[in-house]
């Protein structure tokens, strides 16, 4: 066993038609997909690296014809299988308790029926996260959510979006919280705890940005900085690392899709940064950033990690003004 701390990585599972759909493209209601590409390059990829990682699957995926036996796929090879919502949605600060509910319910169902996997774990299309949501999964007893996402140029990254599309009122209106908030910036970068009324409580894993500064460290944005100019980018992913490593904070990192897809794989997704990039590039990128991480910590599904954080009691700011007290968690014999 080796002696390095352990760190979590996981991969939103986002497909074609999802992007589409957030980016308003009418053509996503035929639900395209890049998934039978998408799943064996990934599966390989990781092989290659003796790497076991968590998938967050979006629950439409396991229904669309040929899907199943991809998802499948997945569970056979060892990884973990977590939940991304079934319409993948990005505004569940607009659903109701119950809408949510049946979203999650729906999600749950689709999943297991294609993997043989009951998920425990949840993550938020967007980063989109309510109080509600919350208590939905301490009522439902998942072990941990991993929407939280502090980081400050989410309001960027939304600015970004809505420039590059043509959105009505309306639409402008749904996805006014995409990416999540200014005040999101300022949510711990370590695992902690939020603690409802009564004996529930549910565990959170952020995605880990950088110390201090809070800007990202997950790869869509590395190697979106490492295709431009690389020392730059390993520079300030080292950087991100020493710190993670002093404050005894060990990062979660997300991987994306379109980490793994590129000019050559799919001309329909221009709009997003980084798909000029041919896919052999940014696996070579993949590697790279993952060597560097994999150099310093041993790296786990998240259910792994999440089963080996405990609680250490010390307060976190309110979650939209909620007033639930919750509880920090710290990482059994990291360093």
């Amino acid at each position: 066993m080796s002696s390095k701390p352990i760190a979590p990585i996981s991969l939103d599972l986002d497909n074609k038609w999802s992007y589409l759909m957030v980016h308003a493209e009418p053509t996503w209601v035929d639900y395209p997909s890049y998934l039978p590409t998408l799943v064996p390059r990934v599966l390989d990829f990781l092989d290659e690296r003796d790497l076991k990682i968590t998938f967050f699957i979006v629950g439409k995926d396991a229904t669309l014809p040929g899907h199943a036996e991809l998802l499948a796929e997945i569970a056979r090879r060892g990884h973990r299988i977590a939940n991304h919502s079934h319409d993948h949605k990005p505004w569940l600060h607009r659903y109701t308790p119950r809408e949510f509910s049946e979203e999650l319910r729906r999600a749950e169902e689709a999943i297991e029926a294609a993997t043989g996997v009951r998920t425990i774990g949840f993550r938020g299309p967007g980063f989109s996260l309510t109080n509600e949501v919350i208590a939905e999964l301490a009522a439902r007893n998942y072990a941990y959510d991993a929407t939280v996402f502090p980081n400050v140029l989410n309001p960027l990254s939304r600015a970004y979006y809505f420039r590059t599309t043509k959105l009505s009122p309306e639409d402008l209106e749904e996805r006014s919280a995409l990416f999540g908030k200014v005040s999101d910036a300022f949510r711990p970068n370590s695992p902690f705890r939020w603690r409802l009324r009564g004996p529930q409580d549910l565990l959170e894993i952020p995605v880990t940005t950088f110390p201090g500064l809070r800007t990202p460290t997950h790869l869509s944005y590395l190697g979106y900085l490492g295709g431009k100019l690389r020392p730059l980018a390993s520079l300030y992913y080292r950087m991100a690392l020493a710190l993670t490593r002093a404050t005894r904070n060990p990062p979660s990192m997300l991987l994306h899709p379109l980490d793994f897809l590129g000019s050559d794989d799919d001309s329909d997704l221009g709009f997003f940064p980084g798909m000029d990039m041919p896919s052999g590039r940014k696996i070579e990128l993949a590697h790279h950033f993952l060597d560097m991480l994999g150099s310093r910590y041993r790296l786990v599904p998240m259910e792994e990690y999440a089963a080996g954080l405990v609680p250490r009691k010390t307060r976190v700011p309110n979650y939209s003004g909620a007033s639930e007290r919750r509880t920090s968690s710290r990482l059994i014999g990291s360093r």
